[in-house]
């Protein structure tokens, strides 16, 4: 994929999850969203398994794989529906998209610039120290216009 699309692809997704911002920090309920929702609403587990079509001992089983995370994405928006709410999935950063790929950039440039200062040391060309913090940010630079599939590689592979 081309850089100019990547970055494209990248705005746009920041626009999404600048939306999503709000809900990063959100704490699950202690008993879980089924359960509080359901309770919230005045909604007993037999009526609430009889809106989902499942027996009624399955709530207690659903409402206790919710909390340990192993229900899956199916059956939370099935149950959501029975709930009459909307079963939200999303990934949402910690941090902007574009401050990930820039820290990711921050470890990758100076590995790569390490060879050149290498060969520029054995032909006493080494550059002072404001031209190497310079050509660092250049580097990073690079690495966020091109970013490369070597920008994601594990540390220990670069």
């Amino acid at each position: 994929m081309k850089p100019s699309h990547k970055r494209l692809i990248q705005q746009q997704l920041e626009t999404t999850l600048a939306r999503l911002a709000c809900i990063r920090d959100a704490q699950r309920p202690a008993r879980g969203w089924l359960r509080a929702i359901r309770e919230a609403l005045g909604m007993s587990g037999k009526q609430f398994a009889r809106r989902l079509g499942v027996s009624a001992p399955w709530i207690t089983t659903l409402e206790k794989k919710e909390l340990a995370g192993s229900v899956t994405i199916k059956t939370m928006r099935q149950a959501a529906e029975a709930l009459d709410c909307v079963f939200i999935y999303a990934v949402v950063p910690r941090d902007s998209l574009a401050d990930i790929v820039r820290r990711r950039a921050k470890i990758l440039a100076p590995k790569r610039l390490a060879s050149v200062s290498h060969s520029m040391l054995l032909e006493a060309q080494q550059l002072s120290a404001s031209e190497q913090q310079k050509t660092l940010e250049q580097e990073v630079n690079v690495l966020i216009q091109e970013m490369p599939k070597e920008l994601w590689e594990d540390d220990h592979d670069l």
